[in-house]
C-alpha cells in the first residue's frame, strides 16, 4: 500500500512517465529515479524493465494493481503497464 501513496504523490506532482516506451527510453539514459510496475504487465516487458533498472541503477517496485487500476490512478482513461519517476 506505501508504493501506491508515494505513485499518487508523484502522480500529482506531475514527475512521472508513463508507457513502455517512454519509460524504456528514460531507463536508457538514466534519467529515472523509480519505475512502478503493474501486476499484469507482460513477462517480457517486466523482464527488459528489471535489466535496465539494474543497468541504470533505478529502483524497481512491482505493485499489487492491474493495469487498468494503474491507468485510473495516473487519470488517464487507458490502461497503463508501466510507470516511471523522473530524477
Amino acid at each position: 500500500m506505501e508504493a501506491l501513496t508515494e505513485l499518487r504523490k508523484h502522480v500529482q506532482g506531475s514527475k512521472f512517465v508513463m508507457g513502455t516506451d517512454e519509460v524504456m527510453k528514460h531507463l536508457r539514459h538514466s534519467r529515472l529515479a523509480k519505475v512502478f510496475v503493474a501486476s499484469n504487465c507482460p513477462d517480457k516487458v517486466k523482464g527488459d524493465i528489471r535489466h535496465y533498472c539494474s543497468v541504470a541503477g533505478c529502483e524497481l517496485v512491482e505493485l499489487a494493481v492491474p493495469n487498468d487500476e494503474l491507468g485510473v490512478m495516473c487519470k488517464k482513461p487507458f490502461s497503463i503497464a508501466v510507470v516511471g519517476v523522473l530524477k
